[in-house]
């Protein structure tokens, strides 16, 4: 808005596509490629296949990948109840209340990840809350990370909505219940599928503190490529990466259908 003339404009353009492409689509295109090479020796990658996928497919990675969806499915859909009744509620407590809260929730988030995954494995690795050594503290993990993002949608969307609408059902006779399953919720349907598909999408990447916590019976494809990695298995590690973001992509895309479906209504 800012550049009047068209070279201007062509000139900054050029540069974006040129960032995007260096930054985004590059790194992401080469993990594709090195998952389809059988070699790579030169400049370009040999001996295209899909063998590595059908690898990524099968035996230990698919099991990574099965729990991973669970993790995600779990965690980001526990994420949202708890995000979405406390940014609701939220919005009609006393001023302190509320900024006590926000900071609260968004702790998590200005922590490194690890650390959240240590104080996990130190809290919950005694009795009478042994979550130690289940599938249970990686799914805890995975929800504490991914809380903030959901409540800082559903709060974001809050604050966009107009209380009008919810003043007029409440003059007509309709009590604090009907309101909220009649009137708020069906208005922040978009807003909770952005935040459904942002809390998966975050749990379906999520190392840091999963490396902390797993046990061996439940290790999310993240930890997998990771010890792919540190084993020296490149190729493999990228075509498992691949798929990893194939899924995640239709996961979105599923998410993104549903909301949109949401917002026309």
């Amino acid at each position: 808005m800012l550049l009047w003339s068209r070279c201007s404009r062509t000139a900054v353009l050029v540069g974006f596509a040129i960032v995007v492409l260096v930054v985004f689509v590059a790194p992401l295109a080469t993990v594709v490629l090195a998952g389809l090479a059988g070699s790579w020796n030169g400049p370009l990658p040999s001996d295209l296949g899909f063998a590595r996928f059908g690898q990524a497919l099968s035996g230990e990675n698919l099991a990574s990948l099965s729990v991973s969806l669970q993790t995600a499915f779990l965690a980001g859909g526990l994420a949202l109840l708890l995000g979405t009744w406390a940014a609701i509620a939220s919005r009609d407590a006393p001023r302190w209340l509320s900024r006590l809260t926000d900071a609260v929730f968004h702790l998590p988030i200005a922590v490194p990840s690890v650390a959240i995954g240590l104080g996990l494995l130190i809290a919950f690795n005694a009795r009478p809350l042994l979550l130690g050594g289940t599938r249970w503290i990686v799914i805890l993990a995975h929800f504490v990370l991914v809380l903030a993002f959901a409540f800082s949608a559903v709060s974001a969307a809050l604050d966009r909505l107009n209380p009008a609408f919810g003043q007029a059902a409440a003059s007509l006779g309709a009590g604090p219940a009907r309101v909220l399953f009649r009137v708020t919720l069906p208005l922040l349907l978009p807003a909770l599928g952005a935040a459904a598909g942002l809390a998966v999408a975050l749990s379906m990447g999520e190392l840091g503190a999963t490396v902390m916590v797993y046990p061996a019976t439940w290790k999310t494809l993240p930890v997998t490529i990771f010890g792919l990695t540190d084993r020296g298995q490149a190729f493999q590690a990228a075509a498992s990466t691949t798929v990893l973001l194939l899924l995640t992509l239709l996961v979105l895309i599923g998410l993104g259908r549903i909301r949109g479906r949401a917002a026309v209504r």
